[in-house]
Order: structure tokens, then C-alpha cells, then sequence
């Protein structure tokens, strides 16, 4: 792949965030904006775009694809920057990939601080936390245990492994944990919001990989059955 332009978007945490990696010949190379707004993803999400896109001199029709934190995280975040996704990814005819959250946040936390075991973990709000675990080398990420929702204290971490590093809002309930598995933890990090920075990286993986979908198809994962409440009468 001689060329590329792959613009990817987040609105899944209080974060919002938009990236464009771009690759001539075999140099990469990434523009991000990030701003913590919450409540404000609808209005900022597409100026980071218009604002990205200005800085690389190109104009939507040159992008090759479109990546999207898919979740899990916020339910009102992620169908904004799914809806946004599709809509570029649909008018352009390109290829759509969704991105896990809780994988970018991993990629983050290594890249930034070589951290090898990492636990990813997102509060998902009504006392449970949206959780999965990691090993990363050299920018390559292996799922330890399988994404989930879950109340702290019934998290566990894979056995065979004790230095694990945590990250994400989720440990704001750290005191909810298991004394078990804050035993098996050095430390754990609250202030990592997942980045599309790290979403673009990874989706250039997948699209490498043949992992590009048709629009329609690529959609949020909420682990979370009940995406909407409805008020008692």
C-alpha cells in the first residue's frame, strides 16, 4: 500500500477525538486533536475533522477509509461517532472499521509507558465497569480475557500473570475490586480516556488484514443488553 488516508473518530468517553494517519511509501504518520467534552461531542466531533483534514491539505474524497471507537463506553458517544462514521464511509463508498475502546486504550497505555500486562477498564456507570485484559510487545496487543461488563468486584484477572497494570475511568472504583486482584496489580492509572490516535493505528492493522466492512454492517458493541431505560410510569 503505496499511499493511504484513514480518518478515524471516538466520542465514546467524556473524550472526543478525531486522527488521520496518513502512509507514502513506507513513512507513517499521524494528525490527532483530543478534548475532554463532555456532552459536547456532537458539536466538536466534525469541526476536529474539518480541522484535520485542513492541516493535511486533502479533501474527504481522498481518504481510502473510516474507523470508529465501537465501543464499549457511553451509549449516546458511541451512536454519535458510529453515525458520523458511516455517514463519511457511506458517501465516500469506503471501507468502515470499528475499533475496540478498551483495545486503543490498551495500545495507549503501552505505547506511552511500555506497560506489557495491561488491564483496560472503563466505567460503565450503575456500579460495574466495562473490562478486558492484555499482553502487549512491540505494538502488538494479545487479548488476555474477553471483553465484558461487570461489577468490580467480580472482575478477575488471568492467573498466570501478577504484575498487571490498570487503566481507564473504571478504577475510580478501585475500592469495589477484589483484595485479590489489587494484589496482583502494581498500580492502576484513572486519567487514560481512550484516543482515536490509537484507533487509527489499529484499524490500518485490520484494514491491512481484509477487516474493512460495508457501512451498514460495521456497528457500536455495547456489551450491555439494555442500551436504553425507560422510565417507571
Amino acid at each position: 500500500m503505496s499511499s493511504l488516508y484513514l480518518l478515524a473518530l471516538d466520542a465514546s468517553s467524556s473524550a472526543c477525538s478525531a486522527a488521520l494517519l496518513r502512509q507514502q511509501g513506507s513513512q507513517r504518520e499521524c494528525l490527532a486533536r483530543f478534548e475532554m467534552t463532555p456532552r459536547a461531542h456532537t458539536r466538536r466531533l466534525m469541526p476536529m475533522v474539518d480541522d484535520i483534514l485542513a492541516e493535511a491539505n486533502i479533501a474527504t474524497q481522498q481518504l481510502d477509509a473510516v474507523a470508529f471507537g465501537r465501543g464499549p463506553g457511553s451509549f449516546t458517544g458511541l451512536r454519535i461517532a458510529a453515525g458520523a462514521a458511516q455517514g463519511l464511509a457511506f458517501g465516500l463508498d469506503r471501507p468502515l472499521l470499528g475499533i475496540s475502546t478498551l483495545e486503543a486504550l490498551a495500545l495507549q497505555a503501552h505505547r506511552r509507558y511500555h506497560f506489557r500486562h495491561v488491564v483496560t477498564a472503563l466505567d460503565a456507570r450503575m456500579g460495574e465497569i466495562y473490562a478486558a485484559t492484555w499482553h502487549c510487545l512491540n505494538d502488538t496487543l494479545s487479548l488476555q480475557s474477553d471483553e465484558v461488563v461487570v461489577a468490580p468486584a467480580n472482575f478477575h484477572l488471568p492467573a498466570e500473570e501478577t504484575d498487571w497494570v490498570g487503566v481507564g475511568s473504571g478504577f475510580t472504583l478501585w475500592d469495589d475490586f477484589a483484595l485479590s486482584l489489587q494484589a496482583n496489580m502494581s498500580q492502576h492509572l484513572t486519567d487514560l480516556e481512550p484516543r482515536a490516535e490509537e484507533m487509527a493505528w489499529l484499524a490500518v492493522r485490520d484494514l491491512e488484514a481484509g477487516l474493512g466492512q460495508a457501512a451498514h454492517k460495521a456497528q457500536p458493541v455495547y456489551l450491555r443488553n439494555d442500551v436504553a431505560w425507560k422510565k417507571p410510569a
